[in-house]
């Protein structure tokens, strides 16, 4: 983890209540596709967890959903305003057993991370493909991004507007060696029971500290309890107790 000042140099709406901000600064924390960054915000206690969506040459790439008074702010934001921002936070997707034809699948916001994700693999030699979950067409985002990295992409729409009408889990390919997923819980849960290849689930929690001391976001494990933000946000399938 590292605390840093980053300079925004883009902010702009990509998709209904989804925007992209770009910032400048010191990425060196960032070690893993599938890690997070906690940013502080005027007059909020508690910072915001957003993940990264790619990260290259001290330049972050952020993809958020207005869903509250910070990221409300936060789509106000100009070029040339700076943040405080924590880099580096969470475990991150683990690469070294992907197999040679790894599957992303992505609901709605839990997009942004598998562009990185999608960007290690290929630079492997991953055939990768991925099949994207949204509620309409006006909903899709990075769809582009990820073809152009030569992925194959498949999207599901809630109301057919785009790809297949229905849930993500409408989409998914008859058969899957290796499975990376992102979104939230009732999506992965539907990825989890309709698969039963070897995956990764990176999960969407209310996070205090973002770094392990408060235990807000801690979960029941096959081992035990994990705190989502530090021993997560990805835990294997192996190790996965769903709650009731």
């Amino acid at each position: 983890m590292k605390q840093s000042i980053f300079t925004i140099t883009e902010n702009k709406r990509i998709a209904t209540d989804v925007y992209s901000m770009r910032l400048c600064g010191d990425t060196s924390a960032v070690t893993a596709p599938g890690q997070f960054v906690n940013i502080r915000l005027d007059g909020l206690f508690l910072r915001r967890p957003i993940s990264v969506c790619d990260c290259v040459d001290g330049e972050l790439w952020l993809v958020y959903k207005v869903v509250g008074h910070g990221t409300e702010q936060m789509a106000c934001m100009q070029p040339g305003q700076e943040l405080d921002v924590l880099t580096g936070l969470g475990n991150g997707y683990d690469i070294s057993s992907a197999g040679d034809a790894p599957l992303l699948v992505g609901g709605g916001v839990g997009t942004p991370p598998l562009l990185l994700l999608a960007k290690s693999l290929r630079a492997q030699g991953k055939k990768v493909s991925a099949v994207l979950g949204f509620n309409t067409a006006r909903e899709i985002i990075l769809k582009d991004d990820l073809e152009a990295l030569g992925c194959g992409v498949s999207i599901a729409t809630m109301d057919g507007s785009a790809g297949t009408k229905g849930f993500v889990t409408d989409a998914l390919p008859a058969e899957a060696s290796y499975i990376f997923a992102c979104g939230p819980e009732p999506m992965l849960r539907a990825v989890y029971r309709a698969t039963a290849c070897p995956a990764q689930f990176s999960f969407e929690e209310r996070m205090g500290c973002g770094f392990g001391a408060c235990m807000g976001c801690s979960c029941r494990t096959v081992t035990g309890y994990k705190r989502i933000c530090t021993d997560g946000p990805v835990l294997r399938r192996e190790e996965i107790l769903w709650q009731i």
